[in-house]
């Protein structure tokens, strides 16, 4: 039947809220389902429906530019303890009623979702119309353990906590944060669909029943006996645009005028940190660095930059980052990913949402090191690149990790996914016909 099931083609509805890291995975995996015969459509902000359209797939927009500009512009996206409520606020909660009602206008005998885990509208389409649906996420924070839950936030929470602390931390940060925040307007919804309330949102109803996808690797995050047990780990899927915008001369000419330089980004949605780059740039003074700032807000970057220092709005970096001799960043998944694949040591100035955790993970591999904001000090960082860019442990590491990611058989491993999701729905329909 899956054979069948592909020729015949799929209506594949991609979710996802937030930055590029999150929106171009999905790019990537609906390019392959596109190719395999099925209709791809992206359905995320319209910030993005340039580059979707570019790639030739169909989108629907989920959320005006406006408000892409909004959260970008809010400081409280960087906070460590008011990061959750300016998602819940601006991006959560907006898109809960939209997407339910697009998934119901779209909703046909072959539609299937595969949305990541804060699009709670298709959760809710699942319950409520019985659309097929697969939870996607990016990052192993989502999914919780009380065995190894790696880190929350800045606690940690792996093998070495007691089992007991675990539990009371999640019921509390379920209590007293998020519960509190979205329980209220989810149910509100749910209550006008006629469907009961929920409560510990974050530890049952944020996977689908149906299938969950980590579109990570096991030897990123182990696979955990308590995870759901539908959760399947495909690998990291890898998309950058190069495609469409490749290295252009003027990116060329720098990376082969010196050394390999190190390599700044503070994330495609950041647009309120001055104080990254001017500890970054202060950093290359003292040790005489090379470096490409990566901004599409140059505002951010102190006004004169020293020589051999220059601001990039946009690189692709499938294409440069392995030639560069280390990169300084948030820890969001997408660049991380990169980043191990690149064979480059990691500086990660965690902020929150999932960076801590992510942060704590690469240490764990020893593919390099992190620095909390409010201690990201030129001195501090200066040293921590030297030790980092000298260490032979670091670079061998760095090696060793960058052969074991292969985006390519992640895409396909999730595709296959997805189409025996629907096969599994049909073959459960005409059991329940029979």
């Amino acid at each position: 039947m899956a054979n069948t099931l592909a020729s015949e083609g799929l209506d594949i509805l991609l979710p996802t809220i937030g930055s590029a890291g999150d929106v171009h995975p999905v790019i990537e995996l609906a390019t392959a389902l596109q190719e395999r015969g099925h209709k791809a459509t992206v359905i995320t902000n319209a910030f993005f429906e340039q580059q979707v359209r570019d790639a030739g797939l169909g989108f629907v927009p989920m959320g005006t530019l406006q408000e892409a500009e909004q959260i970008i512009a809010d400081p409280r996206l960087w906070h460590p303890t008011k990061s959750f409520a300016c998602i819940v606020e601006r991006a959560i909660v907006p898109n809960i009623e939209r997407l339910y009602r697009i998934i119901q206008g779209r909703q046909a005998p072959r539609t299937v979702v595969a949305a990541s885990g804060l699009c709670f509208g298709a959760r809710i389409a699942q319950e409520k119309l019985g659309v097929p649906l697969a939870t996607v996420h990016l990052q192993p924070s989502m999914l919780r353990s009380l065995i190894d839950s790696g880190s929350q936030g800045r606690i940690r929470m792996d093998a070495t906590v007691p089992r007991f602390v675990k539990q009371a931390f999640f019921w509390i940060a379920d209590k007293m944060m998020i519960d509190r925040q979205l329980a209220p307007p989810l149910n509100a919804f749910r209550a006008g669909l006629g469907l009961p309330p929920i409560h510990h949102i974050f530890r049952e109803y944020v996977h689908s029943p149906d299938l969950v996808i980590g579109l990570f690797s096991d030897w990123f995050a182990s696979p955990q006996m308590d995870w759901p047990q539908n959760t399947h780990l495909t690998g990291f899927v890898m998309h950058d645009d190069a495609e469409r915008r490749g290295i252009t001369p003027d990116v060329d000419e720098f990376l082969a005028a010196g050394p390999p330089p190190l390599l700044f980004t503070p994330g495609s949605a950041a647009a309120t940190l001055k104080d990254f780059f001017r500890e970054s740039v202060e950093a290359c003074r003292i040790g005489r660095h090379r470096a490409m700032l990566v901004t599409q807000f140059p505002e951010q970057l102190p006004e004169d930059l020293p020589p051999g220092v220059r601001h990039f709005s946009y690189l692709p970096f499938s294409q440069i980052m392995h030639r560069c001799a280390a990169i300084v960043y948030p820890g969001g998944i997408g660049t991380m990913a990169q980043a191990i694949k690149a064979g480059i040591p990691q500086l990660i100035v965690p902020h929150g949402h999932d960076q801590p955790d992510n942060a704590f993970r690469i240490k764990r591999l020893g593919l390099g090191s992190s620095i909390y904001p409010e201690r990201y000090k030129a001195h501090r960082v200066s040293r921590d690149l030297m030790q980092l860019t000298t260490s032979a442990d670091v670079r061998n590491r760095c090696a060793e990790f960058s052969k074991r990611i292969d985006s390519t058989a992640a895409v396909e491993r999730t595709c296959d996914l997805m189409e025996g999701l629907a096969v599994k729905d049909r073959c459960a329909a005409e059991r329940g016909y029979a």
